[in-house]
């Protein structure tokens, strides 16, 4: 058996299971879950249509690098998006969903045969930990700044933590808190890359879902910003999961630096992780049409701009740059304990929130003292329909009152 398995912890929705385990939700009310980020909008008709057109693809073997259309449709979009002209031969690839590419590309670029350090956002997405530890590295927790929108002070990162670096994750949009990373932090990231020789792995998964007028800018687009149109050290990861509403199609792509395409490209021919025929025919649909983007992202914003100001009355929490979460800080009437609100709200009210503390590891600040920079907040998730989430924010608002 792997020795490294022993190394992964419990994902944050079997700990929240665990958490709840005992609980017995108040019947008066209906089961409302904001714990887990799965898109619930509706899937467009046309990408159901492409789908079910496509059924004879399942009579042969897909290639590992996908068709040439599909990726030109990935490589079409990037330049509508963010302005980039990429090569749909070399620097664009197709997998299953991010959480895979994630997990893979790690298993890639790290060299366990020298010191291999990750570094990642804390709170994070636990795909990142569980690659690092996977691929016979060590993690360094880069924590979350309030007074940053909950971004990252990279600089506060220890110059000897970089030395040993192969690998950073960054997640811009954020998950939890949504935050967007500037140019000026892209710029910072490129010159330790350049300093340490690291691969910087930018997940872009949420970059559709976004609040402001101006759309989230991408790692790709920074470093084409920055004249690193080579993209040296950088792939971007994204997903139709969350832009066109369809986490069980398990489609997205990768794009970026082509020699370390090349690699990821071998390492997958071997995993096994080429794309159905099937799912490459539905993706080409949606990565060519925008109207169900923007119609999507509508949705999101009428919600958010309806729950949001209901939630800050009892709640230190506010509108995010992008996503689709709320990231919001408990009452003091429960002591900050994210876990007893979590367990309280389900039993009193029949709504499920998903503990910061789950999301995040316990890991030295920037004073040295070990501390876990998602305890004392909640993250929900906003995906249901307007209706449910307003009926959810209601309840949180009476269960915070009921405690003053």
């Amino acid at each position: 058996m792997n020795s490294l398995l022993a190394r992964l912890q419990a994902y944050p929705f079997e700990r929240l299971r665990q958490l709840h385990t005992g609980v017995t939700p108040n019947p008066a009310y209906r089961p409302i879950s904001l714990g887990i980020g799965e898109p619930k909008h509706a899937t467009p008709e046309f990408i159901k249509t492409a789908l079910s057109q496509s059924l004879s693809g399942l009579a042969t073997y897909p290639a590992t690098q996908g068709e040439l259309a599909l990726r030109q449709s990935m490589a079409s979009w990037l330049h509508r998006r963010y302005g980039l002209t990429v090569d749909a031969v070399s620097q664009v690839l197709p997998v299953n969903g991010s959480r895979e590419a994630l997990f893979a590309l790690a298993q890639t670029v790290i060299d366990p045969s020298r010191p291999a350090t990750v570094v990642c956002p804390n709170p994070f997405y636990q795909i990142y930990e569980g690659a690092a530890l996977l691929a016979g590295a060590q993690l360094h927790y880069a924590p979350s700044q309030a007074r940053l929108n909950f971004g990252i002070d990279w600089a506060a990162v220890p110059e000897s933590v970089w030395q040993s670096t192969q690998l950073l994750f960054v997640c811009s949009p954020g998950n939890p808190a949504g935050a967007v990373m500037g140019l000026d932090e892209w710029r910072l990231l490129f010159e330790l890359s350049d300093r340490h020789g690291f691969v910087i792995a930018s997940d872009e998964c949420y970059s559709e879902i976004y609040f402001r007028d101006e759309p989230p800018l991408g790692g790709l687009q920074a470093a084409a910003q920055l004249g690193r149109t080579d993209f040296k050290r950088l792939v971007a990861l994204t997903s139709l999961s969350k832009r066109s509403n369809v986490p069980g199609m398990r489609s997205g792509f990768v794009a970026g630096d082509a020699d370390i395409l090349k690699a990821f490209l071998l390492y997958r021919t071997y995993q096994g992780g080429a794309m159905s025929p099937v799912v490459q025919a539905a993706s080409r649909a949606a990565w060519d049409d925008e109207a169900h983007v923007a119609h999507n992202r509508q949705l999101y914003k009428d919600k958010f701009a309806q729950v949001t100001p209901l939630l800050a009355q009892v709640m230190d929490v506010a509108l995010p740059d992008a996503g689709f979460y709320l990231w919001a800080g408990v009452p003091q009437a429960f002591d900050g304990s994210d876990t007893a609100f979590s367990q309280e709200l389900l039993a009193q009210y029949n709504v499920v929130v998903l503990p910061g503390s789950y999301l995040a590891r316990e890991a030295p600040d920037a004073q040295g003292v070990p501390r876990n920079p998602g305890a004392g907040r909640v993250r929900m998730a906003l995906v249901a329909e307007t209706a449910e989430c307003l009926e959810a924010a209601e309840r949180i608002v009476q269960f915070i009152q009921s405690k003053k």
